[in-house]
């Protein structure tokens, strides 16, 4: 059988290579929005923990700030011409933080435990194909699948398929995901509520870092982020928010970085629920909601009405339009499903100033229809529990579910199939409208099943037009990226899917 090839390119690897710090070492603040959830990168959906834990763990593979791949634990890979057998060629002398050898048994103790459905772990969807996983020697691995995926190493990129100690694991069981240990720059120092935090790993394989360590802290109300960047408190505001960049913009000591992501906002409606099972009510519901205003009120700009269910940035992106704001049509839509009169809702979310705002514009834009939604702000561990803690569609409370998603694999498959599936029911995915269409799943497994990126492409072209039809969701705006940092700080940058990287961080002269 062929053997397809692929080297990383020689630039790559030597940014690992040791160069002198002449800066001062000292712990590098993050400000962020929201608090972590948990600590098991196998079984986290949102970005910002997965994220954040890229500080303490690495996959085989990684991305670029480009969002190119990159050799990690992997130095190399080979993949088969049918896409079916994937070859890996790991990195020699590298370490677990509790001194663990990372090799070929570590990557295959590690896949095996999440490619089995028995340990229920969110993440599995991006290996679920996964056929088995063979030794060849110490620092080779060769990864069967069951049917053909040419987008296995974007999947292995992603933060979900990271390394775990595989002694860590034996010794904390479930617990691991409060006591993470892995091999990256940084090793777990703490963490509590708010403020998650890693010191530097003196024995990194790679380049050790230049600050001491890294705190993570949750400030939601972005006011108070911006305030402590100022004082000098935290360097680093990843997704800063927009209505404050130019205020921003004006502070000499402070750079402002905007650019592309591949984050979507939506509101997902509960289509087993009433009214959100009568796909009329899901269409007015789209027509009632301005979308250039969303932009414009909850985002200052910052943002594109969104033209699909994925975003642009996404491969096999497809334009399959918008609901244009048009409040009458949405009256009727209603008064034809029985609702002349509107109803009464509840959307919930997190507690951030942004999203707050933003359940705040969905309720004045509904209300302009009749619709009465009632605004349910939640820290993030109580968000995320009453989303995954109904076990089955019949025990959830949702009804409407502001949110967004960034397909962290780059990939399409990952924008569609955890959101849109029938097997992505909560608590397995976050097919959070428990929206089930057989087009689309035959379509989705169409999409895995081929390397072929024509015949993907038209999978892919299918859920997005179908999904745009039936309407689970209320189609909100695609955002830009916004960052902000000290002068005296380097390295640090945001990610096109919402994370960032803050393993190059360096401060010079004071």
């Amino acid at each position: 059988m062929k053997l397809v090839k692929r080297y990383f390119a020689a630039g790559l690897v030597s940014v690992l290579a040791a160069m002198p710090v002449w800066a001062e070492a000292k712990p590098l603040a993050v400000g962020v929005e929201f608090n972590l959830t948990k600590l098991d990168p196998t079984n986290i959906n949102d970005t910002l923990t997965m994220t954040s834990l890229r500080t303490v763990y690495q996959g085989l593979l990684g991305f670029d700030k480009d969002y190119k791949i990159i050799p990690l634990l992997a130095e190399r890979y080979e993949a088969s011409s049918d896409a079916k057998e994937f070859t890996f060629y790991l990195r020699k002398g590298v370490k677990f933080h509790d001194g663990t050898d990372f090799n070929a048994e570590a990557v295959k103790f590690n896949l095996d435990r999440l490619a089995n459905p028995e340990n229920k772990l969110s993440r599995r969807v991006l290996i679920s194909m996964l056929d088995h996983v063979d030794i060849v020697d110490d620092y080779t691995v060769k990864i069967y699948l069951k049917e053909p995926y040419g987008a296995l190493p974007s999947s292995l990129a992603h933060p979900g398929t990271m390394m775990i100690s595989p002694a860590a694991i034996k010794k904390y069981g479930k617990d691991i995901d409060r006591h993470p240990v892995g091999t990256g720059p940084f090793k777990f120092k703490s963490w509590s509520g708010d403020i998650f935090e890693v010191t530097k790993n003196e024995n990194y394989w790679g380049k050790v870092a230049d600050v001491d360590g890294v705190v993570i802290r949750s400030v939601p109300e972005s006011g108070a982020r911006f305030a402590m960047l100022q004082a000098g408190e935290l360097q680093f505001v990843p997704d800063f928010p927009s209505e404050l960049v130019e205020v921003a913009k004006k502070i000499p000591t402070l750079d402002v970085t905007t650019a592309p992501s591949i984050y979507e906002f939506y509101t997902s409606m509960n289509v087993m629920k009433k009214p959100f099972d009568d796909i009329r009510v899901r269409k007015a519901l789209n027509y009632a909601v301005n979308k250039e205003a969303f932009c414009k009120v909850v985002l200052n700009g910052y943002c594109e009405p969104a033209t699909s269910s994925i975003p642009p940035l996404l491969r096999f992106y497809t334009n399959v339009g918008q609901y244009e704001y048009n409040p009458e049509k949405a009256k009727q839509l209603l008064a034809d499903a029985g609702y002349a009169n509107g109803f009464e809702t509840e959307v919930f979310s997190r507690n951030s100033t942004a999203v707050i705002r933003a359940m705040q514009f969905l309720q004045q834009e509904l209300a302009k229809v009749n619709v009465k939604v009632t605004v349910t702000p939640l820290e993030a561990g109580v968000e995320a529990d009453r989303v995954w803690g109904a076990e089955t569609p019949e025990k959830s409370d949702v009804q409407l579910l502001y949110s967004g998603w960034s397909a962290s694999t780059g990939d399409a498959d990952y924008g569609l199939r955890p959101l849109f599936a029938s097997e992505s029911f909560p608590p397995n995915l976050y097919n959070t409208s428990y929206y089930k269409n057989e087009k689309v799943d035959q379509a989705l497994a169409e999409g895995i099943k081929t390397a072929d990126d024509t015949k993907r492409a038209e999978a892919y072209k299918i859920v997005q037009q179908a999904v745009f039809e039936d309407a689970p969701w209320i189609f909100m705006g695609e955002k830009q990226n916004i960052s902000v940092k000290t002068k005296k700080l380097s390295g640090v940058y945001m990610l096109p899917d919402g994370g960032f990287s803050v393993d190059g961080a360096k401060f010079t002269g004071e």
